[in-house]
């Protein structure tokens, strides 16, 4: 299964893409899309179209994002709710599923603890995905996101076998 990872933000959305199986999880790309525009629709078009052309390139078959938190500003928290909503319509023109995942969730199943910081998460992401070289924090919580969802699609399965037995 591939799983799209998306960290939105309205400058900088970061992605990332594995390769979840029985056997793991395999790294397959990542990075980060650079709003260019200052026009704010013109910032959502871009990430719209940016993830709309991941989808297209490497087919995920579900994306995971993480979920709107209250800023202290509330005008940050709209720009990143749009940012969101841009990144979920482009998967879903592609009928991908999206699951949504609090950053304590992430954080938790990467490291085993919810007030992990950043530099936690990249350094867990690295390791699981035996990633070499430079990881910009924005692309490893895009990964991490899809991580997690690897981690509760596996957890799920579990939990559906030992229900059947």
């Amino acid at each position: 299964m591939i799983i799209l990872g998306i960290d939105p933000g309205s400058r900088i959305t970061g992605y990332g893409i594995i390769d979840f199986s029985p056997l793991g999880y395999h790294y397959v790309a990542s990075g980060c899309i650079r709003i260019k525009a200052d026009y704010f629709p013109d910032r959502l078009k871009q990430i719209f179209d940016s993830v709309q052309q991941l989808t297209d390139q490497h087919q995920p078959q579900a994306m995971a994002i993480e979920q709107v938190f209250m800023h202290k500003n509330a005008d940050s928290a709209l720009k990143l709710g749009q940012a969101r909503g841009a990144a979920i319509c482009a998967v879903q023109t592609a009928d991908v599923p999206v699951f949504e995942y609090a950053a304590r969730q992430v954080k938790q199943a990467l490291v085993g603890k919810g007030n992990a910081d950043k530099l936690q998460v990249q350094h867990m992401v690295k390791i699981l995905l035996n990633c070499q070289g430079v990881l910009s924090v924005d692309a490893s919580d895009a990964l991490g996101l899809a991580i997690c969802h690897a981690h509760y699609q596996q957890t799920e399965a579990r939990l559906h076998n030992a229900v059947s037995s």
